[in-house]
This record gives structure tokens, sequence and C-alpha cells, in this order.
């Protein structure tokens, strides 16, 4: 009691007038008698207990529009080891924001009927709404709510952090964003009614019960209830920037207008979840290396629920989908599909280009329940599919069906174990990730077994099939290939040990040993310009730092890292060297080649590029830009390159695919590439090889 008085004589100044802030350095009750307004937290270490009390802000005075949320309800910038609990706040912008933190909690409070915009449209429109996370980690959100508002829980560049028994359903953006998260653990949460839309409204413009962006990777969320969604878990790529090694079990995501489970992110894995009665159950277009298990993916597409964008046949819909992007390596085990509208489980290649740009490849379905679906299994421009132990049942079209496109489509004999064993074995390719070209490479596959630690000490029969690049299939415990050209290249492996399937991949690449230009070295004689198009930008903004890295090569010791901070928003040119020292001869036959990684954290990504400038030593400049609607920061020969290397290969006298404006020098004095966001987020790139050969 005594401790409690000493607070209250601290803060009456500041308490004295109704929704004055109230600065917190010490530990405090509030009087659930009063009605506060925004608090503002200065000191580590400290707790806030509410006791019920009420923080008000503008928007319940002046009306409940958009317009009228201002504010923040309780902020904390720089403090850590602070908790707060048994708090209510409404009428704000945010209810809660703590940025530059860790070892937060926040119990029982009620961050509801904050910043809410349903008939907002498409697009961003801020974060803000209950609780907003900004570079905070190691802090625990229990038992909390946050209803009627945009965003429930935003985690912003925050990592290692518990969500537990919260509820941040009904709102109309999403219920909860990972935004370059990692590592959390969400279970056993009210995530349900994430969804903006309007009567008699087909889609629901990308609101979502769960949406996960731009690098949110090895995440857990399990047990949660994420129904009736505009989707319920989407996993959104729009900058190219993917999430992947997520963990998702025993969520219901049922009921979603659009689809249950939409990702478009490379291995994730998904186990014992329900996506029912939704337009899709999963949607997985650009899931490569996806693993799906024990999921009920049943009632999907019908006319008497949620049945938009029919994309297969006759108005057809599906259990789970993979469509308008690429799917390699993946593993559906064990679902039940049941009651679909058009497929039980379908897959798809590239529909535009008859399967020429992509295939879905490399893929094993065991152990799946497909009842009373129209086909239980949809192929078309398909390639490498096995199929073993399925169970398939008045499928009314046909249990198998295989459309344009599909080849190496193999279903195993039926007398293969009933149910997938507890603990399947693992497979792995061992080989090498990095050939020079010529060089040869041996590949082999290494099993483990809960009880068995290698493939010789495994029951017979063990059966190896390989392909690298959609070549022809091959045999064996190992595959040897060398490799006449630089690239990329996909080597897959599937497994057939203990009468179970599995599969495992390699990518790898194969590189010329080249003179490079400025990325083997520490970075130093690179410089940075900024452009409006192709004019210089009179102010320049945009900040470079230029580092070697040892840990990300592929080419000699070194690459070069590029971290551009700020960005102007514009094109922004990269030039070696800044002196314009080089002196090279220019001519019709040489080509530019690099290999890069980037990551572009705007939501929108890339707009075209890359482009290439030419100084010559007599001033002039040669520009080489992509064809017109290429966009060659976005488009990949393969999927797989979005997360690695790609290699760019720009043949100086131009081409189909680029562009060329201007003479070749005839001493080429300095080389300039450039790129451009939509956004003007800090970039982020490795370049490597950088060379200029015949």
């Amino acid at each position: 009691m005594l401790r409690f008085l000493v607070c209250l004589l601290l803060f009456t100044p500041l308490a004295t007038a109704q929704n004055a802030p109230l600065e917190i350095t010490a530990d405090i009750q509030l009087d659930p008698a009063r009605t506060y307004g925004a608090l503002i937290i200065r000191k580590s270490g400290v707790t806030i207990d509410g006791q019920g009390a009420w923080l008000i802000g503008s928007a319940t005075d002046s009306g409940l529009a958009a317009k009228n949320f201002k504010g923040t309800a309780i902020l904390a910038e720089g403090v850590s080891n602070v908790t707060i609990r048994n708090i209510n706040a409404r009428g704000w912008e945010t209810g809660l924001v703590v940025r530059n933190a860790s070892g937060w909690l926040v119990e029982n409070c009620n961050f509801s009927d904050n910043f809410h915009d349903p008939d907002f449209g498409w697009g961003e429109n801020g974060r803000r709404g209950g609780i907003l996370l900004d570079h905070v980690t190691r802090s625990t959100l229990l038992r909390n709510r946050a209803n009627r508002v945009w965003d429930g829980c935003v985690l912003l560049n925050s990592d290692d952090n518990l969500l537990v028994d919260n509820d941040f359903s009904h709102c109309s953006n999403t219920c909860l964003k990972l935004w370059t998260a990692c590592r959390n653990s969400i279970r056993h949460n009210v995530l349900s009614h994430g969804i903006r839309i309007a009567p008699n409204e087909v889609h629901a413009r990308d609101s979502t019960s769960v949406l996960i962006e731009s690098g949110s990777c090895f995440n857990s969320m399990l047990h949660n209830d994420c129904t009736h969604g505009g989707d319920g878990i989407f996993i959104r790529v729009l900058n190219g920037w993917c999430s992947t090694d997520n963990y998702f079990e025993g969520n219901d995501c049922s009921y979603a207008n659009n689809n249950a489970v939409e990702c478009w992110a490379p291995r994730n894995t998904f186990v014992a979840n329900r996506a029912n009665h939704s337009s899709y159950g999963f949607w997985m277009g650009g899931s490569d290396q996806t693993r799906l298990i024990g999921n009920e993916a049943s009632f999907n597409g019908l006319a008497s629920g949620h049945h938009n964008s029919p994309h297969l046949p006759d108005s057809g819909h599906a259990g789970i989908v993979f469509m308008f992007g690429s799917s390699s390596h993946t593993l559906a085990q064990g679902n039940r599909c049941a009651g679909n509208n058009g497929a039980g489980i379908a897959i798809i290649g590239d529909q535009p280009s008859q399967g020429k740009k992509w295939h879905a490849w490399h893929w094993v379905l065991q152990h799946n329940q497909l009842v009373e679906n129209r086909w239980g299994i949809y192929a078309q421009y398909a390639d490498w599919i096995t199929l073993a132990n399925n169970t398939c049942s008045q499928n009314s079209a046909a249990d198998v069906f295989q459309a344009d496109g599909v080849t190496n489509l193999t279903e195993l004999a039926t007398n293969l174990p009933a149910e997938a064993p507890d603990s399947p074995p693992q497979v792995t390719i061992n080989g090498p990730e990095v050939l020079q070209i010529g060089q040869s490479g041996n590949w082999t596959v290494d099993i483990r077994h809960s009880t068995k630690t290698n493939a010789a000490s495994l029951p017979d029969p063990l059966t190896c099939t390989w392909q690298v690049d959609r070549e022809a299939l091959t045999s064996g415990t190992s595959v040897q290939r060398q490799f006449a050209e630089p690239g990329f290249h996909r080597i897959g492996v599937t497994v057939v040990v203990a009468g179970h399937v599995e599969l495992a991949w390699r990518n790898v690449y194969v590189i010329q040993a080249v003179t490079e230009l400025g990325t083997e070295h520490n970075g130093a004689g690179w410089g940075i310009a900024d452009f409006h198009d192709r004019t210089l930008s009179p102010q320049q903004t945009s900040q470079a730092r230029f580092t070697s890295v040892s840990d990300a090569t592929l080419i000699g010791q070194q690459a070069l890292q590029v971290n551009i901070a700020p960005y102007a928003g514009f094109r922004v040119a990269l030039t070696w060297p800044q002196d314009h020292s080089l002196k090279i001869p220019g001519a019709d036959a040489q080509y530019l080649s690099v290999w890069m990684k980037t990551v572009n954290s705007d939501v929108t990504g890339w707009q075209g590029g890359p482009f290439l400038v030419l100084h010559g030593t007599d001033g002039s400049r040669c520009h080489l830009e992509p064809a017109e609607g290429r966009d060659l920061m976005r488009e990949l020969e393969f999927s797989e390159q979005r997360e690695g290397w790609r290699r760019l290969q720009i043949p100086l006298k131009g081409s189909k695919d680029w562009v060329r404006d201007g003479q070749i020098p005839e001493k080429i004095a300095a080389v300039s590439l450039c790129v451009d966001s939509w956004g003007a987020p800090d970039l982020q790139l490795w370049l490597d090889g950088l060379a200029i050969t015949p």
C-alpha cells in the first residue's frame, strides 16, 4: 500500500487533467475509477497494473470515423523488461506501440475499438489498430484482446516472441501480421474474422486473418483459430522476399472467403490443419519444397458456400491446388480432401506457355484420402509425379486425371504399407553446391532413420530415382554430372525405403572463372548516384555501404555486399570504378555478366530492371535495358532462384531481351548497375563475378 501511495504522489502533477499524458518512470497501479489519457513509458523494468482502468482516445468523443482515431494509448521506445497488465484502451489510432525493446510481458489487456476502417479499398493503410511491436524481441503477449481494429497485432522486425491465448479477432485488415519477423511462437490464439468486404463483393481486398510477409521465417503457429477471414493464413511474396521454414500445425483456417491457406513461398510445413468450406482449401502457387501432411481440405468451392475464382475446368475449385506459381520437390501425405467442387489435389504448371516456362515438378503424393470430389488428383503440365497408397473413391469424373503435358507420372505398387510410418526416414543429398565449368560433381543420397543411420542398414527394397534439370530419369544411389555453361541447376531424388516414399533436392551453381571488376576486394572505389529515369538527380539522397563478404560467395574469395540506406526511391546507379579509370576496349561480341542476390522490403518490390550503363572514356554513355514488358528483377528461370543467386548475362550489342541505346564505347571507363524500387525502403544487394567477357 505504501508503494502505491508513493506512486500516486509521483504522478499526481500529470494525472490531474483528464486525458493528459502520463509518463511512467516507476511501478504504478492505475485507479479503475478514473479515466486516463495516454501512457508514455520512460524507464525499463517497470510494472504497470491497470486494474481495469480505461485509456480513452479522441475517436470516442468525435465519432468513430477512421479519420478521428489519433494518437497512441501506450507508447514505449527503447525500454525493456516492462510488464503491463489489466489495461483497457479505446478510441486511439493504436492501442500499444513498443519499439526497440525486449523482455516485455503484456497480459490481460484490451485494445479493442481503436483505428478501424472496414470501408478502405485495396492496398496498404498503415500499421495501426491494436498492438504494434517494432524491433521487439523475447517478449510475451498473453490473454489480450484487440477486436474491431485495423490490425489486431503487428510484429515488425520482431523475433523470438511468444503469443498465447490472445483474441485478435474481427479486424478490418489483419488479425495478425508478421513482417520480417522470425522465430515467433504463436499458440492457441483467436485470429478469426480478419476480413474487409462489402455486401455482394467477390474478393476481400487482401484482408486476411494472418498475413506473413517479407522474410518472416522459422515461426511456428500451433492450434490457432484463423476462420472466417478473407484468407485464413496468407503467406504473401509481392516483393520477392520469401518467408520460409515456418511450421503450421492444428490451425483451423476454414470458412475463408477466398483461400483457407494461401502461400506463395517455399519450404513451409503444414501439419493437421483444417482448410474447409472456403473457395479453396490450400492455394499454393509458388510454394516449392512444401510439405503438406495430415491436413483436411474439404467442401471447398461449393455453390452453397464460398466459390470465388474458379480456375479449374467447368468452374472448378480444389481442396489443395498448386497453380499460377511453381511447385517443385513437394510432398503431400495423409491429407483428406473430400467433397470439393473440383479436384481433391490439383498440380498445374504454367498454362499460358503450355508448360514451356515451368512444370509442376518432382512430387510425392501418398496416403491421401481423395473422395467425392470431381477429380481425386488433377494434373496438367506436370513432370515426375509419384503416387503411392492414395485412397480414391466416388470421384465423379476421375480418380487420377492427366490433362495436357503430364510426363513421368508413376503409381507405385499397392503392396506398400497402408499407412505412413510415424517416424519416416529423412532423406538428403550430399554433394557440391558450387562447381566450375567442366568440373564433375557427384551427388549421393543420405538416408537417416530413427533407429538406422545409413542407407546400407535399412531394409530392402531401397530404390532411388534421380533427375537433373528435367533430363531423363536415372536410378541408383548416386548421380554424376558436369556442365558446360555457367548457370543454375536443379537436382532431385525420389527414394522408396521400407515402403515409404520420400524426396530430396539440391540446387547447384555452375560458375566460370573471370577477371572480376570490383567484386573481389574490400568494396572501395564504388560509387552511388540517384537518377530520375536517365537524368542525374540534382540532389543526391541515396547512400550506400559497400563491403566484402566471404561467407556468401560463388567466385573467388569474396563477394560484394551493398546496403543502400537511405534510398531516394528512384533509379539508383552503382558504379565501378567511381573514378572512371577502367579503359577496357568495348566490342559487339562482349557480354557483361554478374551473379546477383537482392532483398527489397517494399511491399510491391522492384520497378523493372536491372539497367546497365557503360561509360566511355570520351564521356559517352551506352544504355542497356530489358525489353519492354520484361522485369528481370522478378522474372527468373527457376523460382528457387528467388532466395539465392541469379546470373545476368547482358550482350553489349543488345538482343531481343536487351534493348541498347547508344554506341558501345571504344574504351569503357566504368560500368553502372542500376535498380529501381516502387517504394523507398533500404535495399540490399550482393554481387559476385562482375566481368566483361568475350
